[in-house]
């Protein structure tokens, strides 16, 4: 087995325990494999680092509940960030065991702090498979949820977060009504 395979399976078994169910198994897990399949897809010649950093995205995401944290976009923005921190260090934990090289340990804190946003090409093509993730699994059920506008708010903040080549694809891969289309034709911010 290679190390990026030990890796990989001990993010999986960390995630095999999230008590939270979808479409049968355990929502970290499903998310991890969903990350790998898109990064594998979209980037087939990225680093392990970067490979690790989306299989390590959501490690253990149940056990920091957002309940926990203050209300408002406050308290949200501070439980997205110990989030981060969480998945860093737990997958810096995991590649340290695994031998793998401090500067790929610290790039894949990096992108899983999403430091350098925009600026860092890794942490951008990390962030963009993330929309990518939420577009094509999660975004179908959370629009039939919430209102036209929040919808319209939080595909404005997605298409936001991505690189121009990330949101010419999601023009070119999906099939988007009018008014959620053009937030992806807006240049990035």
């Amino acid at each position: 087995m290679t190390r990026l395979q030990s890796v990989l399976d001990a993010i999986d078994t960390a995630n095999a325990k999230d008590p939270n169910i979808e479409d049968g198994q355990p929502e970290a897990l499903l998310y991890g494999s969903r990350m790998t399949q898109e990064a594998n897809r979209l980037f087939p010649e990225a680093s392990e680092a970067f490979q690790i950093a989306a299989r390590g995205q959501h490690i253990e995401r149940w056990v920091l509940k957002r309940a926990d944290f203050p209300e408002g976009r406050a308290g949200y923005l501070k439980w997205r960030r110990e989030l981060g921190i969480h998945h860093a260090n737990r997958v810096s934990a995991i590649m340290s065991e695994a031998g793998y090289e401090e500067e790929d340990i610290i790039a894949a804190g990096t992108m899983l702090r999403k430091e350098g946003l925009k600026r860092n090409a890794e942490v951008q093509a990390l962030e963009d498979i993330i929309c990518f993730v939420f577009l094509k699994w999660y975004f179908a059920p959370f629009a039939a949820k919430h209102p036209e506008e929040k919808v319209l708010d939080i595909v404005v903040k997605t298409a936001r977060k991505m690189s121009d080549a990330g949101r010419a694809r999601v023009l070119a891969e999906f099939d988007l009504p009018a008014a959620l289309a053009a937030a992806f034709q807006e240049p990035a911010a």
